[in-house]
């Protein structure tokens, strides 16, 4: 592990609330004449990928989409539950963009750029305005006016939703405005179509190669520049609340061809999900965040009353663990914090539901108080169809006794490294929404991943590409040997992932030991001894990996073994570029609990003198030699202190 000469973001200077507009207005720009001299490749149309195609295509540019599922509106992003943040003040509780950004960078527990979060809180407003105006349906108060709720980390009412399909509506926003560019002829999209390679030219960013799933056929396309909006890699823990589709591949591929990946151990551990149920299962749930503006939680004071009914447990018996620790903020701390707690409280004996290798993995959340308080029919009309997700999933009903909740995986704040202009180290190649690092530090705030996919696409992207665009002379057709080379590349990858020497095992079998390694070693705790450990491990896994792998049928066709079989093979690296650097950052921040730094009541322990910076990894040509480059972080405006919730 070397290290090189200090990163540099291009952050702007001067007051922090004139920084981006200052930025765009020295921005370049494309004459209207000119756009459609020019072309976009965008990878991934969640979120983030489809308002920016959307975006670019109505300036003008002609671009091409590409995702993997059978269509745009099947993205992950519509999974995302609880709402968006905006600093709109509409209850006038003291909400500002001022304390939008506080909040953002407190709770990213000071590991991120003081520039990028305050554009990302100023932008907030715009994003409400912008899918009101395509008719997105926000809930709304009987006066007709926009609602608002809590979410973990604000003491403030920011949060816009549309019940429990927040995401869902927002990507039908963003879908219906790219469909209308598609039917413009401004945008060609391809469906059931995954990245394999990057093709750079002259050392930029000009295309790639894609493998249609249905007929296995390879293909490459070029453009002026590469935006990849293909979000994280939560399912390198193979169990995680993602959809088993999502993962790693474009943008490990691009970082393999130069581009850095940024503080790749940062992964979100989210408090309230639907606990494992069996040691074969392969996917988790979420519950969204906001149910904590009305659940309590709680676990049994008393070990032996862990397997009684939850209802026969007196009320004096019950240990609300989190309104004890954390009275301030209650129910209502970061992600990490209460994830923390959880698992504080089940590792000594107070965990609820079933066991997964010997310990009961699971605590209640509690309506019990609130349908008591506020009415049945009012409860229902917040979280009804959240309550009828878990009711089908576990056959228990939490109108009648308490949802049992659990951490898992179910977000990244690690990425491609970017810098303001969302552009990575590859010249012409720009990362948005999760794929990127950017905004969230070391821990996310609930409801900002959201804000940050719609502020990269619409907003920001538009902007920066169109200064990319405006130095460059647009790419000439022909038959370049870096095509070749990328075509011969994901061709003879493809084989090699056919014919293993000795086939023996699944995919899924390497995913979930990966997985586990992962989850025991790189999780909620982590420690020297073991994250050397799973460094060993996963090099062994890997090894076995390529020798035993066990691929059916060929690449002419419709193969999904294949394609898991080429996923799993990227989460092999990348698991072992995020226990580096777990090892490497010798501190606690944030959702990287370093048990070696952690004070005895189980806080984090920063260490700003010495790891006040991105680690933003380089590939060498050996993935077990990276080459760390740090991006040292400033604060002009805010003094890094304690994140105390209490």
């Amino acid at each position: 592990m070397t290290e090189e000469q200090p990163l540099d973001s291009f952050s702007p200077k001067g007051p922090l609330e004139q920084r981006w507009t200052q930025h765009k207005y020295n921005l370049r720009v494309v004459s209207p004449a000119n756009r459609k001299r020019y072309r976009v490749i965008v990878v991934g149309t969640g979120l983030a990928g489809a308002s920016a195609a959307a975006s670019l295509a109505e300036m003008g540019y002609q671009v091409k989409t590409f995702c993997f599922q059978d269509s745009p509106r099947r993205a992950h992003s519509i999974a995302a539950q609880g709402g968006i943040n905006a600093a709109k003040n509409y209850h006038n509780d003291g909400d500002s963009v001022w304390r939008l950004f506080y909040d953002m960078i407190k709770g990213g527990d000071f590991r991120s750029r003081e520039s990028n979060v305050f554009r990302l809180a100023e932008l907030s407003t715009s994003i409400i305005d912008q899918a009101v105006a395509q008719g997105v349906p926000f809930a709304r108060e009987y006066s007709g006016y926009l609602a608002n709720r809590s979410f973990g980390g604000a003491q403030v009412s920011r949060t816009f939703y549309a019940r429990g399909q927040t995401g869902q509506q927002l990507l039908l926003g963003a879908y219906q405005a790219m469909s209308r560019q598609v039917a413009e002829g401004h945008i060609e999209h391809f469906s059931r179509s995954e990245m394999q390679d990057l093709i750079k030219i002259d050392g930029k960013a000009k295309g790639i190669v894609v493998r249609d799933l249905l007929t296995g056929e390879l293909r490459s396309h070029l453009a002026d520049c590469v935006v990849l909006c293909t979000g994280g890699y939560s399912n390198a823990f193979y169990l995680s609340t993602n959809a088993k589709g999502c993962n790693t591949s474009a943008i490990w591929r691009a970082h393999k061809h130069g581009a850095l990946f940024a503080n790749p151990c940062f992964t979100q551990i989210h408090p309230t999900c639907i606990p494992q149920h069996g040691e074969l299962q392969s996917k988790l749930t979420l519950m969204s965040e906001s149910l904590r503006n009305d659940g309590r939680i709680w676990a049994p004071k008393n070990p032996a009353d862990c397997g009684r009914d939850p209802r026969d447990i007196m009320e004096q018996d019950r240990d609300y663990f989190l309104e004890r620790m954390y009275p301030a903020f209650g129910n209502l701390v970061p992600r990490d914090i209460a994830s923390r707690a959880v698992k504080h409280i089940c590792d000594e004996g107070h965990g609820v539901g079933y066991e997964i290798n010997g310990q009961k993995l699971g605590v209640y959340l509690d309506f019990a108080n609130a349908i008591k308080e506020q009415g049945a029919d009012v409860i229902n009309e917040k979280y009804g169809n959240l309550f009828d997700m878990y009711q089908r999933i576990t056959s228990e009903d939490p109108t009648q006794q308490p949802m049992r909740i659990y951490p898992a995986v179910h977000y990244t704040m690690g990425g491609l490294w970017v810098d303001y202009n969302l552009m990575t180290s590859v010249d012409g190649l720009f990362a948005g929404g999760e794929a990127n690092f950017s905004d969230h530090g070391a821990n996310r705030l609930g409801a900002s991943a959201l804000m940050q996919g719609l502020a990269d696409g619409y907003f920001i992207l538009p902007a920066t590409v169109s200064d990319y665009l405006a130095r460059q002379t647009p790419l000439v057709d022909k038959d370049y040997p870096e095509i070749k080379q990328a075509l011969q590349y994901s061709q003879s990858r493809l084989h090699r992932l056919l014919n293993a020497p000795e086939p023996t095992h699944t995919p899924d079998h390497f995913h979930r030991r990966l997985g586990k390694i992962l989850w025991d070693h790189c999780g909620m705790a982590r420690n020297e001894f073991a994250l050397k450990q799973a460094i060993e491990e996963i090099q062994q896994l890997r090894e076995q990996f390529w020798l035993e792998i066990k691929v059916s049928g060929n690449d002419k066709q419709l193969n999904q073994t294949l394609e898991r079989a080429g996923r799993v093979a990227d989460f092999m690296e990348l698991g072992e570029l995020m226990c580096i650097d777990a090892l490497s950052r010798e501190e606690s921040c944030g959702c990287h609990a370093r048990v070696e730094h952690l004070t005895a009541n189980g806080e984090v322990q920063r260490r700003d003198n010495d790891f006040g910076f991105v680690s933003a990894w380089q590939f060498t040509g050996d993935v077990v030699q990276p080459k760390l480059v740090k991006e040292p972080l400033h604060f002009d405006f805010v003094s890094p202190g304690i994140r105390n919730y209490q």
